[in-house]
């Protein structure tokens, strides 16, 4: 969850340079010590914040392709 008192700061929103010319794909954020990750086709409503912790495990996850759905 977000802290309100962080609305209307300015964040700067990165994704794959893979995914640069496509709208199907997450966007990551750095907000003090959260990554903030979002859809990048539905931006407005829906912020995950991540701790280092758990960012580090998701990024490895994805990387081990234990997400992968199969």
């Amino acid at each position: 969850m977000l802290d309100r008192s962080s609305r209307g700061v300015a964040l700067t929103w990165r994704k794959a340079s893979r995914s640069l010319d496509k709208s199907d794909c997450v966007e990551v954020a750095a907000l003090g010590p959260s990554v903030l990750v979002r859809d990048s086709r539905d931006s407005a409503p829906s912020v995950l914040a991540l701790d280092p912790a758990q960012w580090s495990a998701l990024v490895n996850a994805i990387q081990n392709g234990r997400l992968d759905g199969r």
